[in-house]
């Protein structure tokens, strides 16, 4: 992933929202949000190079999601996959606030990453570069590829569209949410981060859905889940010009609500 919008305790209905969008190359192989053949409980899209997943959730009441910290200077070849960080968590049994203690414990394996897991003990964040195991809050919230909350122009536009968007009927929250994720407005030059890649390239990366002739967004997620833990998870799946596929969705009772 590369956005991840989170919403907690914020809409009347559904106390969390997460709404994400996953950027990668258009060549690399993946499969569309299904249920896992070796864990049939588990459902979300794979990497079908590594093997892991970017956003996943499991019918024990586990959700994991992913982003990569940008910083190609630190970036090393035989490093582990960090989608597998996502598909370890949603098949163990370990609750979210264990397993965020851990792998952070050994996250100097792994390039840069972000990681959020959430369960009935809470929803936790950390990252590799810098950010010790957090609880997260209610609130809005918005990840991308630095720290939780750092004001990269796209998170900044996310989260206020995002917060815009929870005033809508309940039946119209899905298409609102989808309509943020679908924002392809680029960032001016001196709103830009600097993290490392050209100039050009932070203009390609700037906005919330991307287009290049190699590199995109190529799915956005929205998962709604209530007090009572009924779930529903909603993929739309976009082409290299940024062109609809198609929509997935499974909506589900969760073993226990994930908690706030």
């Amino acid at each position: 992933m590369c956005l991840i919008l989170l919403a907690l305790g914020v809409h009347p209905r559904f106390p969390v929202i997460v709404a994400a969008n996953r950027d990668e190359f258009h060549a690399r192989p993946t499969a569309r949000a299904q249920s896992w053949d070796d864990a049939p409980e588990v459902f979300g899209g794979r990497d079908l190079e590594k093997g892991g997943s970017w956003l996943a959730l499991s019918g024990r009441g586990a959700l994991a999601a992913v982003t990569n910290y940008r910083d190609p200077s630190r970036r090393r070849a035989a490093a582990p996959s960090r989608g597998a960080l996502v598909s370890d968590f949603v098949r163990r049994p370990l609750s979210a606030s264990e397993y965020i203690t851990t792998t952070l414990a050994n996250g100097d394996a792994y390039d840069g990453f972000n990681l959020l897991v959430a369960d009935a003990t809470g929803i936790w964040y950390g990252s590799n570069r810098g950010a010790s195991p957090q609880r997260l809050g209610t609130g809005v919230h918005g990840l991308s590829n630095h720290l939780i909350g750092t004001p990269w122009p796209k998170v900044l536009r996310a989260t206020r569209a995002m917060e815009r968007a929870l005033s809508s009927d309940v039946e119209r929250l899905e298409p609102e949410l989808l309509a943020v994720l679908r924002d392809d407005a680029r960032a001016a030059d001196d709103e830009l981060p600097a993290t490392g890649v050209s100039l050009e390239w932070e203009r390609v990366l700037s906005p919330i859905f991307i287009r290049a002739d190699d590199y995109g967004t190529r799915a956005s997620t929205i998962v709604t889940i209530d007090a009572s833990g009924r779930a529903s998870f909603l993929e739309r799946t976009f082409g290299p010009t940024g062109t609809v596929e198609g929509d997935v969705r499974r909506e589900c009772r969760l073993a226990a609500p994930i908690a706030i």
